[in-house]
């Protein structure tokens, strides 16, 4: 790293040229990847209800979700049947409670009627993530230290998918000396 520019870039050196690097959206896919590295490394936990929810649902989709409890439960619901044609919603995941937790189970269930397994709840899951890593980055306008901003380097060097932040912006540009010769016409 070389400077900071008007707070939200990173100027960098490299073997080849140049690279500028949006510091709050590298970081914040630094943030993003190591949170669900270590979420999904623990598993979804669950969050009891403290009194449980009874959703009507139709004999099919109750056979289902009774059929289909051990994936509930890997998912961080504890859903059991409690009649017919109703089930009960005990335990959500923790990071999905105060959600519509209720439509997610639901949809879940199409889904494992359908396909045999959702990513529903996984898909949930990573959006959130995704806010807390947005949240939780670098601001602009925050001054880093040189040795923070190669911190950042190295970390967005050892990091899945940091080209990129988790709304798909890119989080860096290179520019050759071959690139920035051609801007300033040297070697004509």
């Amino acid at each position: 790293a070389l400077a900071q520019l008007q707070g939200v870039y990173i100027l960098s050196q490299t073997v080849d040229g140049l690279v500028l690097v949006d510091m709050h959206a590298g970081h914040e896919r630094v943030t993003y990847e190591r949170l669900k590295r270590a979420y999904w490394s623990e598993g979804l936990k669950s969050q009891p209800l403290l009194v449980p929810e009874t959703l009507a649902v139709s004999r099919a989709e109750a056979d289902t979700a009774e059929t289909h409890q051990e994936d509930f439960r890997r998912l961080g619901f504890e859903v059991d049947r409690a009649g017919p044609e109703q089930l009960r919603l005990r335990a959500v995941p923790s990071l999905l409670s105060g959600g519509d937790t209720a439509t997610l189970v639901r949809d879940v269930i199409a889904d494992l009627k359908a396909h045999g397994l959702s990513r529903r709840v996984e898909a949930q899951v990573n959006a959130l993530l995704a806010t807390m890593a947005c949240h939780g980055s670098v601001r602009a306008n925050r001054r880093l230290s040189i040795p923070e901003m190669n911190a950042l380097l190295r970390d967005m060097e050892a990091t899945e998918r940091s080209g990129q932040c988790n709304h798909g912006r890119p989080t860096w540009v290179s520019l050759s000396m071959e690139q920035l010769d051609r801007l300033f016409l040297r070697g004509r």
